[in-house]
């Protein structure tokens, strides 16, 4: 299948992973592979790509564009890994793989994922409640809309989506499904946005948009999954090495900020030691003091990345 996927950042991230021929490099959210395809160009038939998802469709559709007769032998230097970037650890130590050359990480779902109907990302399109980016997991949106209590609802919309009128939407939701339940995407937008004071519903998102998000990042555990993942990715890369993070939204951005600025610092001792006990030495050096945006060409060419956000860190410390 032929992806619909328009890489975001793809100039940007491939200056700032700083890749050479030869070069291993992680593909953490292989997503629609346009990053993947461009990676594999610049470390060339000496170099190693592993790309993981969690998305076996991901897995599958970028396995089958590599065999095409247009990328050659370049498909043989590529591991292709159904799996979470929360394990990247493991499934690299399972390889035998004991230090990298870069780690990417592009956050944002690809639009072959968000275009597919049946997934229920979408509150635009009638499909059923999944959102689920590995099929075999058991926590679907359904579930979550349908068995949280109001406060867990609550909670998941409050933290996740930042969504101001939180209490009124899990108490529209936890009522409509007393009635029955509910079971699709645009039922449960309507619900949303009965939940919404109609003065706000005129805004420039969807009244759904926040709720969704939340919903999503809940059934994909997607930020406790990115807190296990950076510190993991640090300690893969050789010295010298690049690790490289797209976020989409300012709760992910702010993980990726503090977790980057946490493995730079130096001395963690109280100010008043006369000398460090704690033998605490900075891993990284933050590349970014600002994170790179698209440009307005970009962002012309592909809405989807206007709220992009890349931040680096460079490997200084074995």
């Amino acid at each position: 299948m032929k992806s619909i996927h328009i890489p975001v950042l793809l100039k940007e991230v491939l200056e700032n992973l700083k890749l050479k021929e030869g070069a291993v490099v992680v593909d953490a959210t292989l997503g629609g592979g346009g990053h993947s395809l461009s990676i594999l160009k610049k470390i060339g038939p000496t170099g190693k790509l592993i790309a993981l998802d969690q998305d076996q469709r991901a897995v599958d559709d970028f396995r089958k564009r590599i065999s095409e007769p247009e990328f050659g032998s370049q498909s043989k230097v590529v591991d292709l890994v159904k799996g979470n970037f929360s394990e990247m650890k493991n499934i690299l130590r399972g390889q035998g793989i004991i230090t990298v050359d870069a780690v990417l990480a592009d956050l944002g779902f690809s639009s072959d994922q968000m275009e597919k109907a049946e997934r229920g990302f979408s509150f635009q399109k009638e499909a059923r409640l999944d959102m689920r980016l590995d099929q075999d997991q058991f926590l679907t949106a359904e579930k979550v809309v349908n068995e949280y209590s109001q406060r867990e609802l609550e909670k998941v919309l409050k933290d996740f989506g930042e969504e101001r009128f939180y209490h009124s939407i899990a108490k529209k939701i936890t009522e409509a499904r007393k009635k029955k339940k509910i079971e699709t995407t645009l039922e449960l937008a309507e619900i949303i946005s009965s939940g919404i004071p109609a003065r706000f519903r005129r805004g420039k998102i969807h009244p759904a948009t926040r709720t969704f998000q939340a919903i999503r990042i809940e059934v994909n555990g997607e930020l406790e999954n990115l807190k296990k993942f950076i510190p993991q990715a640090i300690d893969m890369l050789a010295v010298g090495g690049r690790l490289v993070i797209i976020s989409f939204h300012s709760l992910e951005d702010r993980i990726v900020k503090n977790i980057l600025r946490e493995n730079a610092r130096g001395c963690i001792c109280p100010v008043n030691f006369p000398q460090c006990r704690c033998g605490n030495r900075p891993k990284i050096k933050v590349i970014t003091k600002k994170p790179i945006i698209p440009s307005e060409e970009e962002i012309g060419n592909n809405l989807r990345s206007r709220s992009a956000k890349m931040r680096i860190g460079e490997k200084i410390c074995p």
